[in-house]
């Protein structure tokens, strides 16, 4: 494949629209390591279908010509200059990092002639993805037009072909975020945490020969309970041969008709894991009307579900044992092409970064990646939740689902089915998320019913964030920083979708020198380090608790949102690796062992001193006076908040408690235990202990400060809470705990 991919770019570049030399970079805020090496000669030669491999293809990549016009313009005779493919108008890397309108549209234009050896054959022309609609003609005859912005799309140009130079044009049309399009985090106005847009075309075009009856698509199924595979492939008639092979050897073969699945039965099948991810190879060949098509792809076996433990809980099961997964939440942009990796290297660096920061996930964040990603994740192990791209109407935590036009529905079910037809044959992702955070979130149960009946191979989690409406097969919340934890259920497991947030931004590696933006910001690494691992050390009691997975925001810096481990460059790793590693590496281990030191009222009454009304400055310490106080017993809030044990109703914005306990000794692992709605102040034996922000919705442990550590002491010591509310739930209670590693 090597050899003709060396080959078939030759012929394309001698009708290149204008020699490489010509053209540069544009001068863009940030680059990376990888920009200056980006030509047009080398822009994405990779093969773009890992998993449907033919051996002769010829890659459209490189210089076209451009132009912006008006989007009721017809095919402008002036063109405004060169556009490097398939990098997007907006991007650094495209030579052009010009902002369209969604009053303007972006013309393209190249020419190509065909390789003799095709002679006879079928040609079928290919988009990676094209955002978000797009209009095709050769030779002037009009192919077809597509609308969706992340999905591939084909013609078979054979009838609009003639010998020698053959003219290519593409018209693309976004309205990013003034339509109800599913776009992801593009907008026309980019900050905080929504980014740059992305018009027209922004992955790999290019051409392929085929016989007349050929392999359109495939579908693979792993049953690992079966220790079988079972391949699907999609052609106009014909018979299909099936072998796969562990290495050169071959390990099962098998026949049947095109459209009809075909079961190859392994012996003592390889499973796929993150620790282990073997991948058998997969040899397809179709023959039909005395010719025959044949294409090369892999699989892993690999079986999700949601399973029992040994305590009854719910957990993750990967190959029927229990996984906790941990990763990032990936945005997938990049300084320099945005949308677009720049090269294949890349793109494989952020998925062997995040496995060296010690991680096993990866949440592909409201953004669909050229299959090439997938490749990497299947081939170097790293599991993968899949967002739907968001679009339309957002919708707060206690709104019902949004109302779409039909044309909308019928859009965001047409892009919905074609992220899990296009992606679904890759055994790295686990689970589809429709929904995150309420973003066009609409007929939710019917959408969670449909995607498990398309794929019912897969997890489900119904959305993302605040708007769970108890289908799928996850619970799924978010805290910033957090971490939290839902309430465990009978039925589904819990998750934390998104926590953390800490920001650093570090000079030299910004999009902007000043006014960068974090959930929470810190000034030094070391103090980003020891916040890091304080939030991971906070994590382990709640994985045995019954905590299945939590999603760390972000992988990198996107834009003036400095959340990332690494910097947007992908220059530094922010925080110190070892420290983080080792952090990592304990959420695999066994959860420790939590020992009540001073119970909550979680399950029975605790008495507090508690006001409403602000009292004086010296009031967190032990000697302040408190008799003046109302007595009551612990919690302290509104009865519908989520996860409570509301004993003395509160509702006003404020409330100040204190509390006098009996430590017998300080424990080396001591911890908070709290329930707080919303913001809480927690004072030990007068000194600040904890400032945790926004809700959680279950009672959670979390660090104490080495200060207030150092402050307690045998015998009597003071607990004091301020807790402030501003809309929703309310709630406040707290405890301490002991946690003992398992075994001692």
């Amino acid at each position: 494949m090597r050899q003709t991919l060396l080959l078939t770019t030759c012929l394309f570049c001698a009708t290149a629209q204008a020699a490489p030399a010509e053209w540069k970079p544009a001068a863009g805020p940030l680059a990376t390591r990888w920009t200056k090496n980006v030509t047009p000669d080398n822009a994405w030669r990779e093969y773009p279908r890992p998993q449907m491999v033919r051996p002769d293809w010829a890659n459209l990549n490189g210089l076209w010509d451009y132009a912006l016009s008006l989007k009721e313009t017809e095919q402008p005779e002036n063109w405004d200059g060169q556009i490097l493919v398939p990098f997007c108008v907006e991007s650094a890397l495209s030579g052009v990092m010009k902002k369209v309108t969604p009053q303007q549209a972006v013309w393209y234009r190249r020419t190509f002639s065909i390789p003799e050896g095709w002679s006879g054959k079928r040609a079928l022309l290919h988009f990676g993805a094209v955002d978000w609609e797009a209009t095709v003609w050769l030779n002037g005859r009009k192919l077809g037009q597509h609308r969706g912005g992340y999905d591939p799309f084909s013609f078979d140009v054979t009838d609009a072909l003639k010998s020698g130079e053959n003219t290519l044009v593409v018209r693309a049309w976004d309205p990013t975020d003034t339509s109800y399009q599913p776009r992801g985090k593009q907008v026309l106005k980019p900050g905080g945490i929504m980014y740059t847009a992305t018009t027209g075309i922004w992955q790999t075009v290019w051409l392929e020969p085929v016989p007349q009856t050929y392999v359109r698509g495939l579908r693979i199924v792993p049953d690992v309970d079966a220790s079988a595979v079972r391949v699907t492939v999609d052609a106009a008639g014909g018979n299909v041969e099936l072998k796969a092979l562990a290495g050169d050897k071959a390990v099962a073969t098998a026949a049947g008709p095109a459209g009809q699945p075909i079961e190859l039965k392994l012996s003592a099948p390889k499973l796929w894991s993150p620790d282990q991810p073997f991948l058998y190879d997969l040899k397809i060949k179709l023959s039909a009307d005395g010719a025959s098509d044949e294409v090369a792809g892999y699989f892993g076996m690999r079986k999700i579900a949601v399973g029992k433990d040994k305590d009854s809980v719910n957990r993750l099961l990967l190959n029927g044992k229990p996984l906790f997964q941990f990763g990032p939440l990936d945005q997938g942009f990049w300084p320099d092409g945005l949308y677009t990796a720049p090269c294949d290297e890349a793109l494989r660096y952020d998925i062997e970064a995040t496995k060296r920061l010690g991680m096993n996930l990866a949440r592909k964040h409201v953004k669909i990646e050229p299959d090439r990603w997938y490749y990497w994740c299947d081939k170097l192990g790293l599991l993968v939740w899949q967002d739907m791209p968001s679009g339309d109407k957002f919708i707060g935590p206690k709104d019902p689902d949004i109302t779409r036009s039909p044309e909308s529905a019928k859009q965001f079910e047409q892009e919905l089915i074609a992220l899990i037809e296009g992606r679904g044959n890759h055994p790295c992702i686990l689970m589809w998320v429709p929904y995150n955070e309420g973003w066009g979130q609409w007929d939710t149960a019917r959408i969670v019913e449909l995607i498990k009946k398309t794929d019912p191979s897969r997890l489900v989690d119904d959305a993302s964030g605040w708007t769970d409406r108890k289908v799928g097969d996850v619970h799924d919340v978010h805290s910033y920083p957090g971490p939290a934890m839902p309430p465990v259920a009978a039925e589904r497991a819990a998750v934390l979708g998104e926590f953390g947030g800490l920001g650093l931004p570090l000079a030299g590696h910004t999009w902007q020198a000043e006014k960068n933006w974090g959930y929470r910001s810190f000034k030094t690494r070391e103090e980003l380090t020891d916040a890091y691992v304080n939030l991971l050390e906070n994590l382990r009691p709640m994985i045995g608790s019954g905590l299945c997975a939590a999603v760390y925001t972000q992988t990198s810096d996107v834009e003036v949102e400095v959340n990332g481990l690494m910097t947007y460059d992908r220059e530094m790793i922010k925080m110190d690796l070892e420290q983080i590693v080792e952090a990592a590496r304990k959420l695999y281990l066994p959860p420790p062992i939590i020992k009540t030191v001073v119970p909550t009222s979680q399950q029975a009454a605790q008495s507090w001193r508690y006001t409403t009304e602000r009292p004086g400055d010296d009031w967190p310490k032990p000697e302040f006076d408190d008799s003046a106080w109302k007595s009551g017993p612990g919690g302290f809030g509104e009865a519908s908040t989520p996860g409570t044990a509301v004993r003395t109703p509160w509702k006003t914005p404020d409330i100040w408690i204190r509390r006098t306990v009996e430590l017998d000794r300080v424990p080396e692992g001591l911890k908070l235990m709290i329930h707080h709605d919303e913001d809480a102040e927690v004072y030990l034996g007068g000194v600040p202990a904890a400032s945790p922000k926004g809700y959680t919705t279950s009672y959670v442990p979390m660090s104490i400060s080495k200060d207030a550590l150092a402050a307690l002491k045998k015998g009597r010591n003071t607990i004091a809470i301020h807790c402030h509310q501003t809309e929703g739930g309310q709630y406040i209670d707290a405890g301490l705990v002991e946690l003992v590693p398992r075994g001692e």
